[in-house]
């Protein structure tokens, strides 16, 4: 099996906004291990995460810049941007473009599947982006 092929196919299919087709390349016992605050830890539970995340940033694309396979493996670089259209944690749509980058690994069982992910996503760049956040240094008092 080529992992990373498949790795690659699932951002192409989010950025299709296919997300039957994304979720057929998800094992039904998957695990996701990225903490989503409120989200199941599942296969439902990521499909209803990106169902939302397409609602905030309906325009979203991943760019994949890296995909390293390791065995049962694949490691993805990926660069997010977007437009913040929609509501996002609790953030309304402010109409800012945004970039952000994350780090995904996926395992894969025989089938070649998506058991299991771990993901690490630049958040505080995306939420000081949307003004959730204050960006730069703190002012100093007066």
């Amino acid at each position: 099996m080529n992992h990373k092929t498949t790795m690659r196919s699932a951002y192409e299919r989010i950025n299709a906004r296919d997300l039957p087709g994304f979720g057929a390349l998800l094992a039904e016992d998957f695990v996701e291990h990225e903490e989503l605050p409120g989200i199941p830890p599942t296969k439902e539970g990521v499909l209803a995460y990106f169902r939302m995340l397409l609602a905030a940033f309906p325009d979203m694309k991943m760019h994949v810049e890296d995909v390293i396979d390791g065995g049962d493996e694949a490691v993805a670089r990926v660069k997010i941007s977007a437009t913040h259209k929609g509501d996002f944690m609790g953030v309304p749509a402010t109409g800012k473009k945004v970039a952000m980058t994350l780090i995904d690994i996926m395992k894969f069982d025989a089938s070649g599947r998506v058991t299991e992910h771990w993901g690490v996503a630049d958040m505080l760049t995306l939420l000081q982006q949307i003004g959730a956040v204050p960006s730069g240094p703190p002012s100093a008092a007066s």
